[in-house]
């Protein structure tokens, strides 16, 4: 519970202000204030009651205008926003701590260090960057600074600008520095490697396999019709470009297509950037267009919409019902022409039969859908993958076409991809910053052995209790794939389960690297 206390400047006001918490045993987790007068107070929500006379006693407090119930604290809004608009730059950007750890990263900058928020955040720049020492620029006034560097082959150049803020004495701090990574080439890899920023349609799909071909030709039907539409598939696979595609052939190719991920932002936020909100609705600004107004006649794209809070849930079945919702802090209803194209990486199936995705909304989503095959399924697809990635990336690095050895794509297509083809982009690129005699060979390619696990390699004890049958085979099972996924993290991301459990069971199970 977020409130907006409007008041005149008076000693002591903002201490009655906290005594009337105290009296009613609400907890404050926060309190902000304006210098035009409005006082912000973030407590745990309260019942309606202990609401009602909470209100009631702050409003009899003298010099109190008047009070009400807000969203979103400012400093709250303010770094959403900021993180949005850090994740939408096509530029990396690093913020780095005065002892060199990293604070935040973009999602440029996971991409070009083909890495997670999780491993990135807390690590020591010089890991990332060993070649820059960047404490030198933590003694003393910095100004900015300007370097060429080098990524995995690849020139770069860096500009920190350093972080002052200013003291009791109006004496700048040093507080952090701000990294941005530019490529030297005209166009950078982190931009090239996104086609699906570009006006994406499906002759820009290639793949020789049956699977590829029925899911394009299948892709091709759904995206004339208006009825939501559902793309599963792993991490990796191409949802957004070819829900980008869908869209880009339909007739509402000329209009809007907008993205919303239903994981990257709070509930509250995502609300308002849905269905927009009221003038005066927050901090008396005026108001906000949503997306699903700002694509009017167009697509909306709900990314990985199995991650989408039960609160949403239930107001998008009533958008997909009739096309009408009503914005943040207003009474009557908007009326939009959209069409819904959402994708997840979980079995919507099994989400929904557990109670953790509404049945309702599956059932209305699913009325469409089109299922990905992971690249693991497809390996007659490596081929013209791996010729599409190495005809991006030589031109960008302004060398000749390698030739590939005779067993590289038996090789590659033994593996079993489980970033799928992101993967395989970023491995040719990879692989091409390590060319040295003109032809690729699968040492380039660093992949991890793989050996499919099959029953008849695994030892199945059948004596005892199912539960314990089923612990020794699952004991097994991890034991096997640790060796080819050597860490915690990986090994979730190979099962697709969390990162907590697997730990949890190679911990109970003592399984370790060999």
């Amino acid at each position: 519970m977020r409130l907006e206390v409007l008041c005149e400047d008076r000693l002591g006001l903002t201490r009655e202000l906290l005594d009337i918490l105290v009296s009613r045993n609400i907890d404050l987790r926060g309190i902000e204030i304006d210098v035009t007068g409005i006082i912000y107070l973030n407590c745990p929500d309260i019942d309606f009651e202990t609401f009602s006379d909470l209100m009631a006693g702050i409003r009899l407090i003298p010099g109190v205008k008047d009070v009400r119930k807000i969203q979103f604290m400012p400093m709250e809004r303010h770094n959403t926003e900021l993180i949005s608009l850090l994740n939408n730059l096509p530029e990396p950007v690093l913020a780095i701590d005065l002892k060199g750890s990293i604070d935040m990263a973009n999602h440029a900058a996971l991409s070009l260090f083909n890495t997670t928020e999780a491993e990135i955040i807390g690590e020591q720049i010089s890991v990332l960057l060993p070649s820059n020492n960047l404490t030198k620029w933590a003694e003393g006034k910095v100004t900015r600074h300007r370097e060429q560097l080098v990524i995995d082959g690849l020139d770069y150049s860096m500009e920190v600008t350093p972080v002052y803020i200013p003291g009791e004495s109006n004496e700048p701090t040093l507080a952090s520095m701000v990294m941005i990574i530019r490529s030297i080439q005209g166009k950078g890899e982190f931009e090239d490697s996104l086609p699906l920023q570009h006006k994406l349609g499906f002759e820009h799909f290639v793949g020789a396999s049956n699977r590829h071909k029925t899911l394009i030709s299948q892709a091709k039907k759904l995206s004339m019709l208006d009825q939501p539409l559902l793309i599963e598939g792993e991490t990796g696979t191409g949802k957004e470009m070819l829900a980008r595609a869908c869209h880009n052939r339909s007739h509402r190719g000329s209009k809007p297509f907008l993205i919303l991920s239903c994981a990257s932002m709070p509930d509250d936020v995502a609300e308002t950037e849905l269905f927009g909100h009221a003038p005066g609705s927050f901090n008396h600004e005026s108001g906000y267009t949503g997306i699903f107004e700002q694509a009017d006649g167009g697509t909306v794209f709900l990314d990985e919409i199995g991650e989408m809070s039960p609160h949403l849930q239930i107001k998008l079945l009533r958008f997909l019902q009739d096309g009408t919702f009503r914005r943040v802090g207003e009474e009557h209803e908007v009326h939009v022409d959209v069409r819904v194209i959402a994708s997840t990486r979980h079995q919507l199936a099994t989400l929904a039969e557990s109670g953790e995705f509404r049945e309702d909304l599956f059932y209305r989503l699913n009325v469409l859908t089109l299922r990905i095959p992971p690249l693991r399924d497809r390996p007659n697809d490596i081929g013209p993958l791996l010729d599409l990635f190495l005809t991006k990336y030589v031109k960008q690095l302004g060398i000749a076409k390698p030739s590939l050895s005779e067993k590289l794509l038996e090789q590659l297509a033994e593996y079993q991809w489980p970033g799928n083809m992101r993967q395989l982009d970023n491995m040719a690129l990879r692989a091409l910053t390590e060319l040295q005699d003109g032809q690729l060979s699968v040492e380039q390619f660093h992949l991890p052995q793989y050996e499919n696990v099959s029953t008849g390699g695994l030892n199945i004890n059948l004596d005892g209790s199912l539960d314990e049958i089923m612990k020794g085979y699952e004991s097994q099972i991890l034991e096997h794939l640790y060796q080819s996924f050597p860490s915690s993290r990986k090994l979730a991301k190979r099962l697709n389960v969390s990162h907590t459990s697997i730990a949890n069971k190679l911990r109970d199970y003592g399984i370790r690297k060999n």
